[in-house]
């Protein structure tokens, strides 16, 4: 038998059959002494755990890669400094907050396994525009990365990726589908594939759920090779529109050296396994409570800190700014790997144009 539950916050929430193995989960983790909250949600509540795996799109084992990748020259290894004190809490946004408005850019992904280019898109936003003094505030098209790095993007990818594409093609500008989000229109290559609901409570999000009609499971489109028909100004050209940086793609690996990465660069690229409990994460500090492994997910850690005497890294998602905690989501050191390997450009790197 199925269960019947409550989905959402709303004055009338819906009411949906829970798949018996999800309720379990859910009422397991929600009895146990743990430090997150959990609950079910349309996309996921009538389907066993692990039906997240079409939108975890960090192949293989990243960290092999990006250690391989070390070896052959293509990304440098960030070095932890001993004269570089690391806070209790940090926060991006508080730190650059020139680049406030990129750094809080929560994007969506659509039905598509292409997080490892969201990830990369949106933290090499934020480091362009702290490398240049908030001088290029804008976002980088998460639509260039995903289907011109790779060929079928949605199908994943590996979070060096990103970096190297950019480093060696320049990306070009670009937000989200219709114009949604801080930026709005008027950039060259918005992401063209709808907005969902994803995984979690539906609250006020006015997105259909994966799968549902509005959002169906999505095929790989052609990588873009001309901006769209939307673009304005300076943005409307594709090849005069990229930009590149001159620099080193370098990963930082382990809690102090990511840190300071970060304090000194800006937010970066990292992938961690997904189990299936963390589809049904709504608040909290997410430690792994039950269910197998789903697939790997690439984000983007914007911050750490400390909640009860519990630390944690602060997570930007790309499942659209309803999900979670407004788009993020907080996971304990350590959990999935999460904090093995953090991709991004150098410090040092300098940001502009391609064709300058």
């Amino acid at each position: 038998m199925f269960a019947i539950a409550s989905i959402g916050f709303a004055t009338e929430p819906a009411r949906v059959e829970v798949h018996p193995e999800r309720a379990a989960q859910i009422a397991e983790i929600n009895a146990a002494d743990t430090t997150w909250k959990a609950a079910a949600h349309p996309r996921f509540a009538d389907k066993a755990p692990g039906a997240s795996k079409r939108l975890l799109g960090a192949k293989g084992n990243w960290g092999v890669e990006v250690r391989e990748a070390i070896q052959r020259g293509e990304v440098e290894r960030y070095v932890a400094k001993d004269d570089l004190a690391v806070p209790d809490s940090w926060d991006a946004a508080t730190a650059f907050p020139k680049c406030a408005k990129t750094i809080g850019d929560i994007r969506d992904q659509s039905n598509c396994g292409c997080c490892w280019a969201f990830a990369g898109a949106e933290a090499a936003s934020d480091r362009m525009c702290i490398a240049s003094d908030a001088s290029l505030l804008m976002p980088l098209s998460a639509q260039d990365v995903c289907f011109n790095a790779n060929f079928d993007g949605c199908d994943g990818g590996q979070i060096t990726t990103p970096w190297n594409y950019i480093s060696r093609s320049g990306v070009v500008t670009g937000g989200q589908d219709k114009g949604i989000g801080p930026f709005g229109a008027g950039y060259c290559s918005a992401f063209s594939l709808p907005h969902c609901h994803h995984h979690g409570p539906v609250g006020d999000d006015p997105y259909p759920s994966e799968g549902a009609a509005g959002c169906p499971s999505e095929s790989s489109p052609r990588g873009p090779t001309k901006c769209d028909s939307s673009a304005t100004g300076e943005h409307k050209d594709f090849e005069s529109d990229k930009y590149t940086f001159s620099g080193r793609v370098q990963s930082a690996s382990g809690a102090k050296a990511i840190k300071q990465f970060m304090m000194e660069g800006g937010t970066c690229e990292v992938a961690f396994t997904v189990y299936s409990d963390f589809e049904n994460y709504a608040s909290g500090i997410y430690k792994h409570t039950s269910g197998s492994m789903a697939g790997g997910h690439a984000v983007k850690f914007v911050g750490w800190g400390v909640e009860n005497g519990q630390e944690y890294w602060k997570v930007a998602n790309s499942w659209n700014p309803y999900w979670g905690e407004k788009g993020y989501f907080r996971i304990a050191p350590g959990q999935g790997g999460i904090d093995d390997e953090c991709v991004g450009s150098a410090a040092t790197a300098t940001w502009g144009k391609k064709s300058a």
